[in-house]
């Protein structure tokens, strides 16, 4: 689904933007992140070592702002009545999910934002991090490791890393 969307990305916007922009705008994406961007570098053949700084701040820009506001956004949305049930079921999915992290508090978060699954991320991490109370000064540097893990990950499938790296 993430190759779909960033290739529809890239083609709707490829000769419009420059492409360090578009990978930057999909990692800030929630589902895209990272691994959206990369794919979308990939096809726009950005060189990988700057593919993947673009990439990776940009999958973080948004986390800080995530763990500060999240619950006052929510709480300002839930008032609007179209958009209420929409954040009832995010917050209600991530509960679910928050479970799997709540027993291993930090690593838990870790293994669930650097492994690159469907439904994982530093979005969803930053969300269940929130909603299970962990503070933002401890939060924050274990999404980052999350993501640079998950960036390792999505760059051997997509880059081919160890051929980069001459293995």
């Amino acid at each position: 689904m993430s190759e779909t969307i960033a290739e529809y990305i890239v083609n709707l916007l490829g000769d419009k933007i420059s492409p360090e922009f578009i990978a930057f705008f999909i990692s800030m994406l929630p589902i895209l992140e990272l691994r959206g961007g990369l794919i979308a570098a990939k096809l726009m053949e950005i060189d990988f070592f700057k593919a993947f700084a673009i990439c990776y701040i940009g999958n973080m820009l948004p986390i800080p702002f995530i763990l500060l506001f999240i619950r006052k956004i929510f709480s300002l949305l839930k008032k609007i009545p179209k958009v209420e049930n929409t954040i009832v079921s995010l917050e209600a999915r991530s509960i679910r999910k928050a479970d799997k992290v709540q027993k291993y508090r930090l690593w838990g978060l870790l293994i669930f934002v650097g492994i690159p699954l469907p439904g994982t991320g530093a979005w969803t991490g930053a969300l269940v991090a929130d909603l299970l109370d962990i503070r933002i000064k401890h939060s924050l540097p274990v999404i980052a490791l999350g993501v640079l893990i998950a960036g390792v990950i999505i760059s051997a499938l997509s880059y081919g890393l160890f051929g980069l790296l001459g293995f």
